[in-house]
């Protein structure tokens, strides 16, 4: 139950993810989850580091802070993977 609870959140945090960032991002419903997945790592992840001081990997939970952590991390996620992505001109 726990990978489809993160397999959810990721659907829902990279779709939230992408309808606020703007642009263009491509790819299909397994980017946005996987993108999702990954915002909910590095959100959680970075709530973690600001509210405890301590640098752990851990993902958000499927409720509504949790979703909003997401959907933060996965617009993060979004803009690190268009510097990644991003041809030199």
């Amino acid at each position: 139950m726990n990978i489809i609870a993160w397999l959810l959140l990721g659907l829902l945090a990279g779709a939230i993810a992408k309808a606020i960032y703007p642009g263009h991002q491509g790819g299909g419903i397994l980017a946005t989850i996987v993108l999702g997945v990954l915002g909910a790592f590095v959100g959680g992840s970075l709530y973690t580091l600001l509210t405890t001081g301590t640098l752990q990997l851990a993902a958000t939970g499927l409720s509504i802070p949790g979703l909003i952590i997401a959907v933060i991390g996965a617009i993060i996620a979004i803009f690190l993977w268009g510097l990644m992505t991003r041809r030199a001109v």
